[in-house]
């Protein structure tokens, strides 16, 4: 459920597009205005205020504002502005280009991701930048983290609810004597599994998991593996039984102890407010006991702690 807060009367994207030029001229950018209309605004509206706005100043609107802009905000209001697909391309490519690859990044967008936002992602990512996702995991990264995500990007997957009760106690098995009813890990069953089923029948897996062994598959997973593999495979779980808490303990991980994770606080605001914004910070709430808006305000300032509170909205 988006949190994103849209005025009742709405300007028509050229009487935006005027009002963020106005923004951008005399000395300094206005950047309080800017937030007041891009930050309320939803997809198909920013997309038509930036069409409006380079045909009337004959300029992309990216560009303008990331001359005006600096710092946190800019970076947040400027993957903002994208629509999901070139925003997640976005993200890969960056944490794929890096000198040390950033696995948080690259884990936390492909993992929790939908098939047919996959897809779309695989698309964009090859009409932008003129090479196959596939390729550039296949040479920046290694080992099972390789193989877990390149099937994961490549295996079609169901993606309704429906399940079949048998298959699903027919794979709880096969993890358990894949994982922790053998030495060492069997994680060539762990990557099939977890690439080629949908999250619905993951779900009920850790269900019958916990029935039939005494705990949960994310314990045994925790167990069995290590490193970036557990980090993929714990997240395509997480993202499977409960998205929105998955998200409240990572929005939290990203502001805890000293300093912020600018980059992943961003990134999980950013992607999630048009998505489930509403539920995860009811999760974030339930598990920590303040509002998500709360650790916002004492972890940022400014105008980027102004951008990011209006995308999040209100407490309750």
């Amino acid at each position: 459920m988006s949190t994103l807060s849209i005025p009742p009367v709405i300007p028509s994207p050229r009487e935006d597009a005027v009002k963020l030029h106005k923004a951008f001229k005399g000395i300094g950018c206005d950047t309080s205005r800017v937030i007041n209309i891009l930050a309320h605004r939803n997809e198909e509206q920013r997309s038509l205020i930036q069409q409006e706005y380079e045909t009337t100043f004959s300029e992309l609107l990216s560009k303008r504002l990331s001359k005006e802009l600096h710092g946190s905000v800019k970076k947040a209001i400027s993957l903002w502005l994208h629509d999901p697909p070139v925003r997640d391309a976005k993200i890969v490519r960056k944490a794929l280009s890096t000198t040390v690859v950033d696995n948080q990044a690259l884990t936390e967008t492909i993992c929790s991701r939908t098939p047919s936002q996959l897809r779309r992602l695989k698309e964009v990512y090859l009409s932008t930048y003129h090479s196959s996702l596939e390729t550039d995991i296949e040479n920046k990264l290694n080992g099972d983290h390789k193989k877990l995500l390149l099937a994961y990007i490549t295996t079609p997957r169901y993606e309704g609810p429906e399940l079949d009760p048998a298959i699903v106690e027919e794979d709880a098995k096969k993890l358990y004597k894949a994982g922790e009813k053998r030495m060492g890990t069997d994680e060539k069953m762990f990557i099939e599994i977890f690439s080629e089923k949908s999250t619905t029948h993951l779900a009920a897996i850790n269900s019958v998991y916990i029935a039939s062994y005494g705990h949960s598959l994310e314990k045994a997973i925790k167990k069995e593996t290590s490193g970036s593999f557990q980090n993929d495979l714990l997240t395509i779980l997480r993202s499977a039984t409960d998205p929105a808490l998955y998200f409240a303990k990572s929005l939290r991980k990203s502001m805890k102890g000293v300093g912020t994770q600018d980059t992943r606080l961003i990134r999980i605001i950013v992607t999630r407010t048009e998505i489930d914004m509403q539920y995860i910070k009811i999760e974030y709430y339930k598990k920590y006991g303040k509002p998500l808006t709360n650790a916002v305000r004492s972890d940022t300032s400014g105008h980027y702690k102004d951008f990011l509170l209006a995308l999040i909205g209100s407490d309750y």
